[in-house]
């Protein structure tokens, strides 16, 4: 009887404490934040992305849809380097330490900036239920597309070309 109680006691309780649900999606302001990334540099949107066309994707390295598409990310990436104005990507790593993180970028190795978001805050604020899931904003800050789920390179890059039109 104890046991029945106390569980409907953390139910109740549990049920008070419910967040209310975001829904970032084309059209909204992307939500801002502040972290840190694995080089250990600050990391400020908007601050340091403003009028700049940014990517912004939440991955864990147990997701295993992320591992194939942030390779794949990664071609593209490298292409639009060379632009006038160069595609920004920030990996969100959600959840997870910076010791984890760093061996599961050294082994697939990527060059876009990963970011830490270790108690899901920043992946919370935007709404993130699944990973991957990635956000293409504009120079304003506006979000353009998102993307739940796996993405192929023609896929992800063809969101990149709409971005930077």
């Amino acid at each position: 009887m104890r046991s029945i109680l106390f569980a409907l006691s953390l139910f109740l309780v549990a049920c008070g404490q419910e967040t209310p649900k975001v829904n970032i999606n084309n059209g909204s302001i992307a939500p801002t934040f502040q972290t840190f990334r694995t080089d250990g540099h600050p990391a400020h949107f908007p601050a340091a992305y403003a009028g700049k066309p940014l990517v912004i994707r939440f991955w864990a390295d147990w997701c295993k849809f992320c591992e194939g598409e942030m390779k794949a990310i990664e071609e593209v990436y490298r292409r639009y380097q060379s632009q006038s104005q160069p595609l920004e990507i920030l990996a969100v790593n959600t959840g997870q330490d910076k010791k984890t993180i760093d061996a599961f970028v050294q082994k697939i190795g990527i060059g876009y900036p990963v970011l830490l978001d270790e108690n899901s805050r920043i992946a919370k604020s935007y709404g993130v239920v699944g990973l991957p899931t990635t956000f293409f904003i504009d120079r304003k800050g506006i979000v353009r597309s998102k993307i739940v789920g796996e993405a192929d390179a023609a896929t992800f890059e063809r969101h990149v070309r709409e971005l930077l039109q």
